[in-house]
């Protein structure tokens, strides 16, 4: 199979879609590839050392959309939907439920996308999400003491404290690998953290790893409200693969939350599960509604480019080689958790919780392939 590796275009992504050692896998099991000039230059991969993995290099993004199968990190942006052509596999992060404008071109180009978030392995997991999620997690309590920070517009509070003064207090919405990735690293740097889900099994499990240190809270808006007003940072860090984020935290609430206190929305790409936040980028990654600080990156683990890149192809590349080696309806049909993944196929929305949150048709993977 020929497969095009583009140089991503959104603001501020330095993450690729294949490495070196990830091209080398694809030329040695007989497929071409093609890989677009400085595409991993700003994380340390060179055009040289796909050249040696076996690539050729391509100046512009049209001549590798001509490929039969593109694989990259983010979404198509704007300048690339022109590029898309009917029958082309499209192999990324889509996140389409909160992207109307994104699904419609997909649907006009009829692509065939298999969208990373939503592909599940043999217990149900997000094998190609995972990864990208641990990054989040951490990357999340990071850039929420930063923003804490008098400077940012925070309220001035150290999460771990110190001796004699308090730590800051978290409150980490969802238990999920984000959720438990970001509790880890703000237990780690001594604050005081508290995390909500609705699944008491996944709470009695970190309770029974973390507490005392951690309390485990189940899910309801009161409680949700109660911890949230008085807390110095909140994550929010809810997923349901494939559908646009619930709003667990509403306009009110953070009206009432500490001023300078801080809102990090890892949910974002999904819509984001904070009621007043939009999109940022890490260019300007922060602003303020009511007092209160938000942090919305799309792309969160792109501010750890190089580490994201090699979680990432460790984690795609076993699938990709199948959609190469057999051809994608083959490859779909065989690996069940695979064709959990498509979401649109030739100009139809194989996603259920896609088309219900956009009002499409559904049609299901089995019935158009």
């Amino acid at each position: 199979m020929k497969i095009g590796v583009p140089k991503e275009v959104k603001k501020d992504e330095f993450r690729v879609g294949a490495t070196p050692e990830t091209v080398r896998a694809f030329v040695e099991a007989g497929h071409v590839v093609q890989v677009q000039q400085n595409a991993g230059a700003k994380i340390g991969y060179s055009d040289e050392m796909y050249k040696r993995a076996g690539a050729s290099i391509v100046e512009t993004a049209k001549e590798i959309y001509k490929n039969e199968m593109v694989i990259k990190v983010k979404e198509p942006q704007s300048s690339e939907f022109p590029l898309l052509h009917e029958g082309q596999i499209l192999f990324c992060y889509l996140h389409l439920a909160p992207d109307p404008e994104q699904t419609k071109h997909l649907l006009e180009r009829k692509v065939i996308g298999v969208a990373y978030e939503t592909v599940t392995d043999e217990q149900g997991r997000l094998p190609l999400l995972i990864p990208m999620s641990e990054i989040a997690g951490r990357v999340a309590v990071q850039a929420g003491a930063t923003a804490l920070q008098m400077i940012n517009g925070g309220r001035g509070v150290l999460l771990g404290g110190i001796p004699g003064v308090k730590p800051g207090k978290v409150v980490v919405l969802g238990g999920g690998i984000v959720g438990t990735e970001a509790m880890r690293m703000a237990l780690g740097l001594g604050a005081d953290v508290t995390i909500f889900d609705r699944n008491l099994s996944r709470l009695r499990e970190l309770d029974k790893l973390y507490a005392p240190a951690l309390k485990t809270v189940f899910s309801t808006p009161a409680a949700v409200e109660e911890s949230v007003i008085q807390a110095d940072l909140v994550i929010g860090a809810v997923l349901i693969p494939g559908k646009t984020a619930p709003k667990l935290v509403t306009k009110e609430m953070v009206k009432k939350m500490l001023p300078g206190s801080v809102i990090v929305d890892v949910a974002i790409d999904q819509g984001g599960c904070i009621e007043t936040s939009r999109p940022t980028t890490h260019s300007d990654p922060t602003y303020m509604v009511d007092g209160v600080v938000h942090y919305a990156v799309t792309n969160m683990p792109a501010a750890c480019a190089r580490t994201s890149t090699q979680g990432l192809t460790n984690a795609t590349l076993p699938y990709a080689l199948k959609i190469a080696g057999l051809g994608y309806k083959k490859a779909l049909q065989q690996d069940k958790g695979l064709m959990e993944g498509l979401n649109v196929y030739r100009g139809k929305v194989t996603n259920r919780y896609v088309a219900e949150d956009l009002g499409y048709k559904y049609d299901s993977p089995e019935s158009v392939l």
